[in-house]
């Protein structure tokens, strides 16, 4: 028998201003090509729910988004901190634990990278530009489309990223104005912005596929081969059989 496309979870976007959930196609789309099922979770989950997600579904994508709220990493509001999701603050870093211990596949992007260093202990530049001088400023949150790169990222050879990249040197698109600054206890940082600032995160332990990246491959993947290859390799390990 064939084995089924693998059920993707994706955590939802959250319109702040009108209090509703909602999803940038672009992440369908990557894991629609890549092989899975992508279904948005509801924004508000009842706890006891959140098991039976977990146990529903073959991986995890923690989708970009707003600030995550600085107490949840023991740091007052820096005040050029953004606006902040407490519902998505409480939905997913409690379903990153249950993710894991269920050792389901995990792919975070953007502020799905910085969420997974927070949720397991480590921290983040509230604002880069003003939080780390460089004598070159990097643009990341860059000028143009998103589908058009920016800068270029470091890839530490035999990792994950670097069998997924097939290349020492990747270029990436930029939309953050937060980033790694603490790597959290079992995280390594496997993929570094020219000013050395954390692109890339992975856990060399973790049974299943385990990946964090700070750039958007979801609008890189039809041009790019490192994109692509990230959401084959995270749909493949979500599969249930696989051949």
């Amino acid at each position: 028998m064939e084995s089924s496309k693998p059920l993707i979870a994706l955590t939802p976007y959250h319109n702040l201003e009108k209090d509703e959930p909602y999803m940038r196609p672009a992440y369908l789309n990557a894991i629609r090509k890549a092989g899975g099922i992508p279904v948005i979770l509801p924004l508000e989950p009842e706890e006891e729910d959140l098991v039976q997600l977990v146990s529903s579904f073959d991986g995890f994508l923690f989708t970009g988004g707003p600030d995550l709220h600085p107490f949840h990493f023991g740091e007052e509001t820096h005040q050029h901190c953004h606006n902040v999701s407490i519902k998505r603050d409480r939905l997913e870093l409690a379903l990153l634990k249950l993710v894991m211990k269920a050792e389901k596949p995990v792919l975070g992007i953007c502020r799905g990278i910085q969420l997974i260093n927070i949720c397991l202990g480590g921290d983040i530049y509230q604002d880069i530009s003003s939080q780390l001088p460089e004598d070159f400023p990097i643009a990341h949150t860059q000028p143009f489309s998103f589908e058009i790169p920016s800068h270029t990222i470091t890839v530490v050879p035999n990792t994950l990223l670097a069998r997924l990249a097939e290349d020492s040197i990747i270029q990436v698109n930029s939309m953050h104005h937060q980033a790694i600054r603490k790597p959290a206890p079992g995280l390594a940082v496997t993929g570094y912005a020219p000013n050395h600032l954390a692109e890339c995160v992975e856990m060399p332990d973790y049974p299943s596929f385990f990946l964090g990246v700070q750039w958007h491959p979801e609008y890189l993947w039809q041009k790019d081969p490192a994109a692509r290859n990230i959401f084959a390799a995270f749909v493949k390990a979500a599969v249930k059989n696989p051949q």
